[in-house]
């Protein structure tokens, strides 16, 4: 799944879309029509449900930040889509535009008041003038930092948190490939996670511990010629 806001980037997502398919993967791009749609869903659910369907987990955090909504000062879809990806654990991969980093580690530098202005509690007092001409919310930061995992404190236990920093599209393909070029090691890859998945709740349910826990399934023909892969 390629999870993203949509009227900033059309080019690149075209660009994406295409590169994904070349190496046998079937994407999921919401703007390309291609996440399967329950029709008595909202648009909101039907996109998390995709993530939590999906095999692969790509996400790009761009200056923008989106305006699928369901309130005024709530949380983007793209936004929810991260926070979903992350609590489900999927395999993921984010990339940033560096105008994001580079506001944050400002910010993080700065203080108002005797305030820090360091993380969510630090920025919420901020607000941008209208029309913003580099960052369109200062949400996009608390996405890169969902994304990076400042939740979990110490940065050892910090896992699926690698962001790739990107200035232009080229920087983003780049990483693309490099990513999902070979996929005989992706496949081995979730292969590999499934099985330690169905260890870790065997090993559970012998200690006496959530038994209920319901292991990962070993992901069968994702990039077979019969069955491709899910990657929006």
């Amino acid at each position: 799944m390629v999870s993203s806001t949509v009227n900033d980037i059309p080019y690149l997502l075209d660009q994406i879309e295409g590169t994904l398919r070349s190496f046998g993967y079937s994407p999921w791009l919401s703007a390309k029509g291609t996440i399967p749609v329950d029709p008595d869903l909202s648009n909101f659910d039907n996109c998390l449900r995709a993530v939590g369907d999906c095999d692969l987990f790509f996400c790009i955090i761009t200056p923008a930040y989106g305006s699928g909504k369901e309130e005024k000062d709530g949380f983007s879809i793209t936004h929810r889509e991260i926070l979903e990806a992350i609590r489900l654990d999927k395999p993921r991969w984010f990339v940033c535009h560096q105008h994001v980093m580079t506001a944050r580690s400002l910010l993080n530098d700065l203080s108002y008041d005797g305030v820090s202005l360091r993380g969510p509690d630090g920025r919420k007092k901020l607000s941008l003038k209208a029309n913003p001409a580099i960052l369109k919310d200062l949400k996009t930061i608390d996405m890169l930092e969902a994304a990076t995992r400042e939740d979990v404190k110490v940065i050892a236990d910090r896992t699926g948190n690698w962001v790739q920093p990107y200035v232009n599209d080229k920087d983003v393909l780049t990483y693309l490939a490099t990513q999902f070029g070979e996929p005989k090691r992706i496949e081995a890859m979730l292969e590999d996670r499934a099985k330690r998945n169905a260890a870790g709740t065997t090993s559970k349910a012998k200690g006496g511990g959530n038994a209920e826990a319901a292991a990962a399934p070993v992901v069968k023909g994702v990039l077979d010629s019969d069955a491709e892969g899910k990657a929006e």
